[in-house]
Order: C-alpha cells, then sequence, then structure tokens
C-alpha cells in the first residue's frame, strides 16, 4: 500500500497550487511506496513509483509524466527536491531511494551514513567496519563464514551468524 502525503488546501478547501511546474508540486507529488521508499505521485493519483524510476526513458507512470520534459530537463535541479540525496561531495547526487539501501552509491559512503540519517544495520546486514568500499559499515549477512574477510575485524567469519 502506497502511503500518499497530502496535498495542501487554501482556506476554501479547494487544491493549493493547480500550476504545471513540478516545483510547485513538490508536496503534493511526495509519496511512499509500498516498499517504503520515497516516491513521485503520478497524475492518477494513486500510482507512487520509487524516485530512481524517473527520467529513464521508460514511462513508469501511465500517462508519461515522469519523463516529462518540465521534470527531467535538468536533472538534478529540475527535480523536486525531495527526490534528490545530496553526497558530501558537492558534485554528485543520487535519488532519495537510493540512499540507506547499504550500497556505497556516493562512493564516500555519505549516503550510508548519518549525512542521509540512516538507521542501524538491519537484520539482513552485519555491522562492522567494512574493507570493501563497495558497503559501509553494514555488511550483507550472507556473506557471513564465506571464509573470506570482508570486515576489517574479521567479525564476518568469527561472530556473524549466517542468516
Amino acid at each position: 500500500m502506497n502511503r500518499i502525503f497530502p496535498q495542501p488546501r487554501t482556506s476554501d478547501g479547494n487544491p493549493a497550487g493547480e500550476s504545471k511546474t513540478f516545483e510547485s508540486e513538490e508536496v503534493t507529488r511526495a509519496c511512499a511506496t509500498a516498499s517504503n521508499q520515497t516516491g513521485f505521485l503520478c497524475d492518477d493519483r494513486e500510482t507512487c513509483i520509487p524516485a530512481s524510476l524517473l527520467c529513464d526513458r521508460v514511462r513508469s507512470c501511465a500517462h508519461g509524466e515522469d519523463e516529462e520534459e518540465a521534470l527531467c530537463g535538468n536533472i538534478p535541479h529540475s527535480l523536486p527536491s525531495f527526490l534528490v540525496f545530496h553526497c558530501s561531495n558537492p558534485t554528485s547526487w543520487l535519488f532519495e531511494d537510493q540512499k540507506c539501501d547499504g550500497f556505497n552509491d556516493c562512493g564516500d559512503c555519505s549516503d550510508e551514513g548519518t549525512l542521509a540519517r540512516c538507521p542501524p544495520c538491519g537484520p539482513q546486514w552485519w555491522s562492522c567496519p567494512s574493507t570493501l568500499y563497495q558497503y559501509c559499515g553494514c555488511v550483507p549477512r550472507h556473506l557471513c563464514r564465506d571464509r573470506v574477510q570482508h570486515c576489517s575485524d574479521w567479525s564476518d567469519e568469527y561472530i556473524c551468524p549466517r542468516p
């Protein structure tokens, strides 16, 4: 079930901001997907697509509003701010639904740490100082006890239980 964030209304109860620009629709387009990812609400007001499906040259919304020039013309600047996460490197960014996913998408782990306000490692992950730059402090549990060091303290080989 998708969560749709309420559309702002004027004092007479009508929807606020009838403009066709995506910037003014930021609040009305924000939603959370069934997997609790930050999403973009399609024109049908029911379909919530993950942010990373925007501007990928594939129409994910029935009317193609996720691929419109107003939205995709100057990425990331043309995207509503709730869809964009800025890495600690000012030239790097990613879609909001790609942060806190366990992978080092920014290249400096800023999308997996305190800057991104990520929760602790989930149950399918093992918390440790990683030796692989692909991970940032959480290593997938399926890598535990696989006879390959993934944590600098070797905890993935001696302490971590496999799922």
